[in-house]
């Protein structure tokens, strides 16, 4: 790969920039703490360079019924060679729940996420997209029924290769051959599935089945993608986005989002799944603000990890690099002098490149007051656009090494991290922690007091505490609110998704109540749930597989 780009001056402008110490004692220093990027400790990076052709751009979308979303996700990507998709599901999906005629659940399909309930759901909202592609990667925010969103979206996967086989030899596969699909398939499929339960516990709240149980069928699904093969896919997201939401401050975020993530390698672990099997198939999650530790989260975060997973669980050089996604803050956007909002989300987004995340979503807007308009979203597209395509500096891909702040941020943020560790310990450890509710605890502590520095304005918001509208009233700024486009689930969506799915329920009708039994029986067995979806699914909607699994494996109840 060429270790220089030419400028518009004709500068030869280096890729990566090197250190130029003489003594050695500088230069290990340097080396131990910082290093090449692709190099242990991967401060700088986990890749020597960044994939040519694939910006990190991943815009999450998500509204009505599937075949609307499929539309957005198809204007997300039109330009783009590397097809990135990340899907939003409404409240109803996300508890798993089935649409329905109910007060409290009609209302809310199809609002702030797209509704998906059957297998026929998933092949319309992926439909037109190669999933076994290279260059496509799907993931998926969902947390409680992600073991089963995640069953129907890789049998939509092997649904596509056995339709193109199909259509080609004239016939349906044998058994033999749809088994050599499959497994093809499954080694080949990209992208993630979210399914982290224990920041769900901590800060975001949809929690549908126990946590013991919800662990299980987390652990059923590395367990099946050992077994499978599956290299290309990640089995969990460890999220400190939605801890950061809630509220939490960049270290909390931090340190509970690590200390969940060596939970999962410890629980895996647990079950005789070797180290380097599952470790490359986790990824990570997390929020960038304005505060000024949020400038180095992905870089004290690659240094935790891979010193633990050398030093502490010898692990193999691909488990030891740390993945992960970043979404510029939502609650850092705010309804008043909302044309504001894009500024802060440009910043973030900048920390976010300089700091060599793996994936990137930039909020839109008007997300303080909707779901985001085709305008908005594609506003918030062409930020990442600019940054990658036109911004000068982009060209270099160690921007902060060498920096005496960004150095000295790196080492107070993971010195914060390390004491917060040892009062989880002290607690029990991430599992006795929740069961006393100490991260929910902090959590509203630290919004309490970002609340309360907002409000007297000790904390400056530019638009909201400060430099505000002389000539804008709360009228006025109801009246700006009005003139932007609500996203909206119509009635006739809703209706189709009630109809479609009465469709599917009717046409499986007299093999569901078998696969359920079935289902039911390889759960009470302590056989792997997850294999024994990815049948179910079939011909079961999500809301009966849900009700299905509530009588065997029991729903969340927090702790008092």
């Amino acid at each position: 790969m060429p270790l220089y780009t030419e400028s518009l001056s004709h500068q030869k402008i280096p890729k990566i920039s090197l250190p130029r110490f003489k003594d050695p004692g500088e230069i290990y220093r340097w080396q131990r703490r910082e290093n090449l990027p692709g190099y242990f400790p991967f401060t700088a990076g986990v890749f020597p360079m960044k994939r040519v052709g694939e910006d990190p751009t991943r815009m999450f979308a998500g509204e009505g019924d599937p075949a609307r979303t499929n539309r957005r996700f198809k204007l997300l990507s039109a330009n783009s060679e590397a097809k990135r998709l990340s899907t939003a599901f409404d409240s109803v999906t996300l508890y798993g729940y089935d649409p329905d005629r109910r007060p409290d659940i009609y209302g809310k399909v199809g609002n702030s996420g797209v509704s998906v309930c059957t297998l026929d759901d998933v092949k319309v909202l992926y439909g037109g997209f190669e999933l076994c592609a290279p260059n496509t990667s799907v993931s998926m925010t969902i947390n409680g029924p992600a073991p089963i969103m995640l069953a129907m979206f890789l049998n939509t996967a092997i649904g596509q290769q056995v339709d193109k086989y199909t259509e080609e030899k004239g016939r349906q596969p044998s058994d033999e051959e749809y088994n050599k699909i499959k497994a093809m398939v499954l080694e080949n499929v990209r992208g993630t599935v979210q399914a982290d339960i224990l920041k769900e516990d901590q800060g975001q709240n949809t929690c549908i089945f126990s946590i013991d149980f919800a662990l299980k069928m987390m652990g059923d699904i590395q367990a099946y993608f050992i077994e499978n093969n599956v290299r290309n896919f990640y089995s969990v997201s460890i999220s400190g986005y939605h801890i950061a939401e809630a509220g939490a401050n960049p270290i909390s975020q931090l340190a509970f989002t690590m200390a969940n993530g060596f939970t999962y390698l410890e629980y895996y672990l647990s079950r005789g799944m070797p180290l380097d099997s599952f470790a490359p198939n986790l990824s990570f999650f997390f929020s960038n603000g304005m505060d000024p530790e949020f400038t180095v989260i992905g870089r004290v975060a690659r240094r935790i990890w891979s010193v633990a997973l050398r030093d502490k669980y010898g692990a193999s050089v691909r488990s030891q690099m740390l993945k992960y996604h970043i979404q510029t803050s939502g609650r850092s956007l705010h309804s008043q002098d909302i044309q504001f909002n894009d500024i802060r989300t440009t910043l973030q987004a900048l920390c976010a490149i300089y700091d060599n995340c793996q994936s990137l979503h930039t909020n839109a807007f008007d997300e303080a007051i909707t779901t985001p308009t085709e305008e908005s979203v594609r506003r918030a597209l062409a930020i990442q656009l600019i940054i990658n395509q036109e911004w000068g500096l982009t060209n270099n891909e160690n921007t902060y090494q060498g920096s005496f702040i960004v150095e000295d941020l790196t080492d107070l943020v993971e010195e914060a991290v390390l004491m917060e560790y040892d009062k989880i310990t002290a607690r029990g450890g991430v599992l006795g922690a929740m069961e006393t509710g100490y991260q929910r605890s902090k959590i509203q502590e630290e919004s309490m007091y970002y609340e309360m520095l907002k409000h007297t304005g000790e904390y400056p918001i530019v638009g909201v505490n400060t430099f505000r509208d002389p000539h804008a009233d709360g009228a006025d700024m109801l009246e700006g609110a009005s003139c932007i486009d609500l996203a909206r689930a119509t009635t006739e969506e809703k209706e189709s998704q009630l109809s479609r799915l009465k469709e599917f329920q009717s046409r499986n009708a007299d093999r569901s109540s078998e696969a359920l039994a079935r289902l039911q029986k390889v759960t009470l067995s302590g056989g792997n749930i997850f294999a024994e979806l990815m049948e179910t699914v079939k011909t079961c909607s999500l809301g009966q597989i849900t009700d299905a699994l509530y009588d065997v494996g029991g729903q969340y109840r927090r702790n008092m």
